[in-house]
This record gives C-alpha cells, sequence and structure tokens, in this order.
C-alpha cells in the first residue's frame, strides 16, 4: 500500500473491528486492502463530486452533434451506472467508467461536424470500436503491452496524468485562462476566483489536518462559499436552485447505425477511436495502480483482466443507449486518494449516479469551482511517483520527461504516451540497446506514428 497516498488523504491503514466480519468486507476484500466500509464510502462520494460534471458536460458537447440533450444526458447516467457497477462487482477495482472527455469530443467535432457523418452513423463507428476493444481484451493484448512498458514510463504517466487533472482543475475554475500573448496566464481575480483560491487552501489544510473525507469537505465548504455569489457581488449567479426532477429521456436508445458504419472511409474514425480509448484506459489503470499500490504479485494493474473486460463491455453498449465511448475516468484518483482501495467505491459511484436520471437539476447547486479544489489535490498525490524515476538515466529519463510535460501541454493523455513511447524506441534504436525494447513497445510506438499521422 502507498502510505504516503493513504496519510495525505487522512485514512488509518488498520480498518476497524465494525468492518470484519461484514459481507460487503468479504466479498470486496475491504479489511484486507487496509480500508474501512466508511472509507470506501466517502472515496466514491468523492470520486462521484470530482467526476459528476460530466451529466451534464457530455450531453451538452454530444448535443452539437445532434443528439437531443435530455437523451444524451439519460444516456450518460444510464452508461455510467451499468459500467461502474461491473466495475465495482466484477473487476472489483475502484475506478469510475464513464463517457469520456476527448472521445465525445472526437465524435461530435471530428467525425459530426468536421467528417459529415450523421450521429446515428458516428454511433455505429463508436459500436464498432468497443468491438475491436473487446477482441483486444479477450486476447489480453493490454496486459502484454503494459509489461513491454519499462518503469520510468509507468511513473511518468502516472505524473503526466497528474499534472493533467491539476491542470483541469485550475481551467475549470478559471484560474489559468488562454491568452493570446503567453498561450496561458492567471484569470482575472474576481470574487469567484477569491472563492476557488480559498477553498483549494481550505482543501490542502484539511489534508494536511488528515481529515477523514478531506476532500468532500473541500468541496461542500467551497460550494457553501460560493452560493452567495452573483447575489452579493453581481455577476453570474454560481449555485442556483434550478427545480428538483425531470423525466429521463430514452429516445436516443437504439438509434445507432451499426451497418452504415461498415464503410471503408470509417475505418481511420473507428481505429482512432480505438487507439485513442485503448491509451486513456491503459493509463488509467497504471496511474491508479501505481498511486495506490493496486497492483498484484507481479506488479502489474491488479485484476487487470476483469478491468479490460468491463472498458470493452462499457464501449459496446455506449453506443445503443446514444452516447459517445464509456472509459475508465482519471478523475477515479480523487475516490483512491480519498483512500479508496477496493470495487465498493465503484458501487458507490454507480449508486449516486443512477438518481440523476431523475434529479439533474441537482447538479446546478455543485459548481465547478467546487470540484476544482480537489483536482488540483488530486495532481499532488499523483506526482508521488516522480522521485522513483532515474533522472541521470538520459536514455530512460527523457522519454518519461516528454510524457509528462506534454500531457496538460496538448491536453492530451494520449500524445503524451504517443510521444513517449516513440522516443523511447527511437533513443534505444540509435544508442544500440534494442534488447530493451520489447515486441510491445515495437508495436505500441508503431500504432502511436499510425495515431498521429491519422489525426493530425
Amino acid at each position: 500500500m502507498d502510505t504516503n497516498n493513504a496519510s495525505l488523504s487522512g485514512e488509518s491503514l488498520q480498518p476497524t473491528s465494525s468492518t470484519e466480519g461484514h459481507w460487503l468486507d468479504r466479498y470486496f476484500g475491504v479489511s484486507r486492502r487496509g480500508s474501512t466500509l466508511r472509507t470506501e464510502v466517502l472515496a466514491g462520494m468523492a470520486t462521484f463530486l470530482a467526476s459528476m460534471y460530466i451529466i451534464v458536460v457530455n450531453p451538452a458537447i454530444l448535443s452539437d452533434a445532434g443528439i437531443p440533450f435530455s437523451a444524451a444526458l439519460s444516456a450518460t447516467v444510464l452508461i455510467s451506472f451499468m459500467s461502474s457497477l461491473a466495475m465495482g462487482l466484477y473487476a472489483r477495482n475502484p475506478i469510475l467508467v464513464a463517457p469520456g472527455m476527448g472521445m465525445n469530443a472526437l465524435f461530435t467535432y471530428t467525425l459530426v461536424q468536421g467528417a459529415g457523418l450523421s450521429w446515428e452513423v458516428a454511433l455505429g463507428c463508436v459500436f464498432w470500436s468497443g468491438v475491436m476493444f473487446a477482441i483486444l481484451a479477450m486476447f489480453n493484448v493490454r496486459k502484454a503491452i503494459i509489461e513491454a512498458i519499462p518503469p520510468s514510463l509507468r511513473y511518468a504517466i502516472t505524473c503526466g496524468i497528474g499534472l493533467f487533472i491539476t491542470f483541469i482543475g485550475l481551467k475549470n475554475a478559471g484560474f489559468i485562462v488562454g491568452s493570446e500573448a503567453t498561450l496561458v496566464t492567471l484569470g482575472s481575480f474576481d470574487p469567484a476566483l477569491g472563492i476557488f483560491f480559498l477553498g483549494m487552501m481550505a482543501t490542502a489544510i484539511l489534508v494536511i489536518l488528515r481529515f477523514n473525507g478531506a476532500l468532500i469537505l473541500g468541496i461542500a465548504l467551497t460550494t457553501l462559499l460560493a452560493t452567495p455569489m452573483g447575489r452579493l457581488w453581481g455577476g453570474e449567479v454560481m449555485v442556483e436552485w434550478s427545480g428538483l426532477a425531470a423525466w429521463p429521456d430514452f429516445s436516443a436508445v437504439m438509434q445507432v447505425d451499426i451497418w452504415g458504419a461498415l464503410k471503408v472511409a470509417y475505418l481511420p474514425f473507428i481505429f482512432v477511436m480505438l487507439f485513442t480509448n485503448f491509451f486513456d484506459a491503459l493509463s488509467c489503470f497504471m496511474a491508479l495502480s501505481e498511486s495506490a499500490d493496486l497492483k498484484d504479485k507481479d506488479g502489474n494493474p491488479r485484476n487487470l483482466k476483469r478491468s479490460m473486460t468491463v472498458d470493452a463491455f462499457a464501449s459496446m453498449i455506449a453506443a445503443p443507449l446514444g452516447t459517445s465511448a464509456a472509459q475508465t475516468f482519471i478523475e477515479s484518483g480523487a475516490g483512491v486518494a480519498q483512500g479508496g482501495r477496493t470495487g465498493l467505491v465503484a458501487v458507490v459511484i454507480a449508486l449516486l449516479f443512477l438518481p440523476f436520471l431523475f434529479l439533474s437539476p441537482l447538479l446546478s447547486l455543485v459548481p465547478s469551482i467546487a470540484t476544482a479544489p480537489a483536482l488540483v489535490l488530486v495532481g499532488l498525490f499523483m506526482l508521488s511517483p516522480i522521485g522513483k524515476i532515474d533522472w541521470n538515466r538520459y536514455d530512460e529519463a527523457f522519454p518519461a520527461f516528454l510524457a509528462i510535460i506534454l500531457m496538460p501541454l496538448t491536453y492530451s493523455i494520449t500524445l503524451g504516451i504517443a510521444f513517449g513511447f516513440l522516443s523511447f524506441v527511437l533513443i534505444k534504436v540509435f544508442t544500440g540497446r534494442l534488447q530493451a525494447i520489447r515486441p510491445a513497445m515495437w508495436i505500441s510506438a508503431a500504432l502511436s506514428v499510425v495515431m498521429l499521422a491519422t489525426t493530425h
């Protein structure tokens, strides 16, 4: 177990006596993993609060492709519930599975708006990429790739995702904004930014003082601070009641055009979605397993094959439900940082998603500046492996450095991984260290080249 993360989250490594013997404890192995039922529930709540934005953001993006907003929202909740429940009960890992950011943008702005596909045919491309993903999972290809990736790149992927999550948090809060002169700069220091900064500092202090549920308390406190926004200082109202319930819309269910997507011209789109989903999921498993010691006796991500199966299942059923591909969420790091270690975390997440088939208006009560501090702290937790990289071995350090720095700078996990893999192989080839390159790394580097050539 990663004792640094455990202590930072304020969780004890020893279970309470009330946990031992409970059927949930026996099924998920809570005590065996050094956790408690209370910790697992809090961890599930932390991940849900850090990622529930997807319930609104995913439909907002998919509506630009022509899918009705309400239908996309229902599909988002359904796939998140079903996939996360499967991840918890079958793979028994503390990982959220939901429609991925980046995948929805690829669906809307590349396939539909860019290439002119109808959203029904684009959903068909999503379906076939899921089928191919399932085939890869069946033959355990991802396990071979993970075992071929050198430790330095594993650590780098974890750290790079941590910086990426932090950047997302700072961007969501408006703390960092775009700038024509310097690309990015500090946002205007208005009351909203001040509330985010106070919430971030309060969350950091709670973590340092080892409060149980520190991230959840930070989100709640920041929401309370944001409540007077727009009323006391003018401008946008950050927290506003917009109703309690709304009926679910299933009009996009089974609207996927499976056979219409089977055209040679659409194969590059299917491949790009497969590649992006494959490596985003791969990096998430690696990062979480490394930062929280969720590893098997061989040092690989725990229950990898079962997790792969769930991932493939989520990708396949997303399209018939009416949404872009579902994948493992990097925001799962919020629950891991809170001390979550078992599949019970994912079950809690799934159950928290389900009511929003009817209660989606309640999401307006938690603004983005309230979840942003938790994302910033998760980035801190995930940077811990950086000291394990041998920075004096430049043949190992340079690919790791590229992977770390390019994830936040390109706003893409996949691009960071691709350039990390490519640079590793090229350096080993031209320095005469071919024996350090395993077959799966050659294949990964080749796929990276194809992906870069196809998408850029």
